[in-house]
Order: structure tokens, then C-alpha cells, then sequence
């Protein structure tokens, strides 16, 4: 099984990275394309790291928890000054 709640919250979490990269992306420019290079390369990436621990055998929460990581270090980098 796995744990409802920090789905929910990864949920929440990922739909602020979702808002700070629209931003980022309608505002163009090379920063913009960079994101938009980024996150093609970090959902490929994410994609692959979660099929893996789950092939050998980790659980749901394992995933979740580290897709909470990576969204975590997106919204720190795209909120920095």
C-alpha cells in the first residue's frame, strides 16, 4: 500500500513547481527555453529513476518520496533570486 497522504502532498507541492515554470516559460527568452529544455530532461530523467526502483523491487512511497525531492530542489531553484 502507500501512504495517501504524502501523495497529497506531493500533489500540492508539484502543482507550485507547475505554476513557477509557466511563469518562467511565458516569459520566454532564453531562461524560458531553458526551462522548458529542463524540464523535458528532468521528467525523462524522473520517469527512469522511478521505473528502476520499482522494477527491483521499491515500493510507491520510495518513489514518492524522492519525486518530493526533486520537486522540492525545483521550486528552490526557481523561486531564488
Amino acid at each position: 500500500m502507500y501512504n495517501p497522504y504524502a501523495v497529497t502532498l506531493l500533489a500540492l507541492e508539484a502543482q507550485r513547481v507547475v505554476e513557477l515554470r509557466l511563469v518562467k516559460l511565458a516569459l520566454g527568452g532564453a531562461d524560458g527555453q531553458l526551462e522548458a529544455h529542463r524540464m523535458v530532461s528532468e521528467k525523462i530523467s524522473a520517469f527512469i529513476e522511478a521505473s528502476g526502483t520499482l522494477m527491483t523491487g521499491g515500493s510507491v512511497d520510495v518513489v514518492v518520496a524522492r519525486y518530493r525531492e526533486h520537486v522540492a530542489a525545483n521550486e528552490k531553484r526557481l523561486t531564488a533570486t
